[in-house]
This record gives C-alpha cells, structure tokens and sequence, in this order.
C-alpha cells in the first residue's frame, strides 16, 4: 500500500491477467471511462434577429461541475459569442463547452433579448420541449441542452479540454454518419416514442464522445495534455492498460514494458506531454475510480480507499483531500447532494 507523493510502485488487489489491447483499439479502450449520467434537452427555433440576454442562456454556472452546455444547429446559421470571441455556426455544427463558459447566441444585430431557458415547463417532460420565438419563417432550429459528464472529476481531462469543443459536420464524408445521428435526435424530439428519452440521452452521448475523438485527433506532435497523450502510440498504450487494469500492482518498468518503452523515454513522455509521472497518473485514475464509488455506492469509505490502494483510510483521506479539496466523507455529500 503507499502512503508517498510518489511511489515506487502501487500495491494491487488480487492479480488480474492482462491483455494488451491492440493498438488500433487503444483510444476506445481509454474512451470506455467517459459516460454521460444525465441531460437535459430542448428544441429552440428563432425567427428574425435576436441574441441571447448578457446572462447567457443555456448556462448552469461554472459551479455545476461536470455540466456542460451544448447546441447542435440543424438548421440555419447563428452566431456564437464567447468572451472576445465569435464563430458563425451553420447547419450540422455542434459545440459543448466542457466548463459551462458563459456564452451567447444571436442571430444579425440589434435583435430582441431572450432566454429561452425561463420558459422551459417544469419537469419531468413527456415530451421535448420545442420553443419557439418571433413570426415568419423559421429560419433556424437548434437543439439545446446540458449534459452531466462526471469523468470531468478526473483531473488529466478536465485539464486538458479547451473551453469550447467546435465540430463542423456539414459537406464531409467522414462525418455522414455524425449528421445521421443528428437526424435521428431530431426524428425523436419530432415523433415522441416510447423510450425517447433514454435513446436522446443515448445519442447525445455518441456525439459528445465524436467531439472529444475530434479534438484528440486534431492533437499535433507537438501537443501537450490528455488529448495529446491519446495521440501518442506509446503513452497510447500505457495509459490503456492503466485504465484497463487499475488495480494491478504497476512498476513503472511494468508499464515500460506494456508501452513498448523504456522507463526513461517512457517518463521523459509522461513528463513532456502529461505534466507528470507515471506513478503519479496511476494514483490520479485510481483517486478518480474512488470518487466514483463514493458519488454512486453506499461502500465504506475505509474499503475504497484499500480498493485504491492505501493501507489505512487516514493515508487515502489525505491523498483523496490533496486531489479533490474536501475528505473523502464531505465529499461524497456534497457530490450527492449535487451542491460541488
């Protein structure tokens, strides 16, 4: 068990074969982790000129960890304004912001304030909300919404994601099958099923794994950071394993070998690209897989913190505070609670 900034190693629980994932399949494996655990969804359609009120619509707040806005623009153009930034969006663009950034929307100049936000009906909806604003034509359709991504907890990622994820679909064949994905979201706010619900949450998960695959493969050499790692073929693989199997007892020689690697090229990679060592992101993954117990089992604290790999709950209350600012027991109330 380790107690230490930095072990040698890290103590395992009972031994697990492993299997070295093929090379091709490195990034799914890693991906595997990120789930969404809730949305909120609705269907907005503007006519005329309008923007967003100087409280942007569509955002939580960035005290609502892990909740990130998002809009796909189905039909039309707007404009998107994010501090001294703005992009033009058009049909098949979709963009999440991973910090729930405050931003606005409009579209042309001097249009009427709104927040379409105040008017959604209280839930639970049966259905999509579909809203719409001004008279005429509807020149655009946007689908909104939040989703609540508690991988953001883990610390590699979070800092690693820029605050607005940008993905055009439209006139690529690589992405025909994103915009087919689009047009089935939009095919069950329209013609509301049985299990519509489950299966928009289901497909917006799909898009919001294309976007963070989109932003990895749009990583150069020269990148630094989570995404960049996944980049890498040989921090690739190292961090597969990890992720594959994280209570193995890893050396760093270990983790060398299944990288292809030797422990000195393998830790200058870590340090360039990663900001940290191996052992070090070992310990981050499995603090993050002991905040995830702790937000969705009732487990003793004290058995998490062994799963961990720490010998007394005291070593894996301080390792847990230095991670994620609050003991291990405070935490687990707030997260609950969802006041973080």
């Amino acid at each position: 068990m380790y107690d230490r900034e930095e072990p040698a190693s890290l103590a395992a629980l009972p031994e697990h074969s492993l299997d070295n994932p093929d090379d091709d399949d490195v990034l799914s494996g890693v991906l595997s982790s990120i789930r969404l655990s809730g949305s909120l969804q609705f269907c907005f359609m503007p006519a005329g000129n309008w923007q967003t009120d100087d409280k942007p619509a569509f955002n939580k707040g960035e005290s609502s960890a892990g909740v990130m806005p998002f809009h796909i623009v189905v039909e039309g153009s707007c404009w998107l304004k994010l501090a001294d930034r703005q992009v033009d969006l058009t049909a098949g663009d979709i963009v999440a912001f991973p910090f729930g950034t405050g931003h606005q929307l409009g579209h042309g100049t001097g249009g009427r304030m709104i927040n379409p936000t105040t008017l959604l009906p209280p839930k639970p909806w049966r259905e999509i909300p579909v809203l719409h604003y001004g008279e005429g034509p509807q020149p655009l359709r946007l689908l909104c919404g939040y989703l609540q991504c508690n991988a953001m907890d883990f610390r590699p990622l979070r800092k690693a994601l820029p605050t607005l994820l940008h993905m055009r679909t439209g006139g690529s064949d690589d992405t025909h099958w994103l915009r087919a994905t689009i047009t089935q979201i939009v095919a069950e706010v329209d013609r509301p099923r049985t299990g519509g619900q489950s299966m928009l949450e289901r497909l917006t998960e799909i898009i919001f794994i294309e976007l963070l695959r989109h932003e990895i493969l749009a990583s150069g050499t020269g990148s630094v950071g989570w995404l960049a790692a996944l980049a890498d073929p040989s921090l690739a693989r190292c961090l597969a394993v990890i992720h594959d199997k994280p209570d193995r007892d890893w050396s760093v020689q270990s983790l060398a070998s299944a990288a292809g690697a030797s422990r000195s090229t393998l830790a200058e990679r870590f340090e360039a690209v990663l900001g940290t060592s191996p052992m070090r992101y070992v310990r981050d993954w499995r603090l993050y897989l002991a905040s995830v117990a702790l937000r969705t089992t009732g487990r003793p604290i004290a058995t998490i913190g062994h799963d961990a790999g720490y010998s007394t709950e005291a070593a894996f209350n301080r390792a847990f505070s230095r991670a994620y600012g609050a003991p291990p027991a405070t935490w687990r109330q707030k997260a609950r609670s969802g006041s973080r």
